[in-house]
């Protein structure tokens, strides 16, 4: 049994059985079946054999590695519609930046039925604000500068007279 494992019953009966958290050279030598410390350590084979072949990808492999990122960025998607911890869902969008995939949270740009679906509509009396989104109900996504997921937005209208 290792000193570290002994309890302090054993510094209790035996004082000089103390744990010192260093190995002497005595034992080291004896573990690897030499009789004197000053011997030294004998030369060992490389770890690793230089010669291995290396492994070429195709074209198949690189498709299955894409629709395998294709899935893992779906799940990540439907994790962060589910999180219900702020600090799990900027995790998670930092996580998907660090891929290239971006949260899109379109407030204060002009609304753009292309980009952005609209989920209602706030009335404001000021003209400058009338067409742009005014907050984003549901954040959407885009990998690189593809749309993953359009952003739900709420657009200011004109408010009727």
């Amino acid at each position: 049994m290792g000193a570290w494992l002994r309890k302090k019953a054993v510094e209790d009966v035996n004082p000089d059985d103390v744990p010192t958290g260093q190995i002497s050279a005595a034992i080291i030598a004896e573990a690897d079946g030499e009789t004197s410390p000053s011997e030294g350590t004998e030369a060992v084979d490389a770890a690793s054999k230089t010669d291995v072949e290396s492994t070429t990808t195709g074209p198949a492999d690189l498709e299955q590695a894409l629709a395998d990122r294709q899935a893992l960025i779906q799940l990540c998607l439907y994790a962060l519609d589910r999180a219900r911890s702020g600090g799990v869902v900027e995790r998670l969008e930092h996580g998907l930046a660090g891929i290239g995939v971006r949260a899109l949270r379109p407030d204060g740009e002009r609304f753009d039925p292309a980009v952005h679906e609209a989920g209602g509509a706030v009335a404001t009396e000021d003209p400058a604000l009338e067409g742009l989104v005014a907050e984003t109900e549901v954040v959407g996504f885009a990998d690189h500068e593809r749309v993953l997921r359009a952003p739900i937005v709420i657009v200011y209208a004109k408010k009727a007279q």
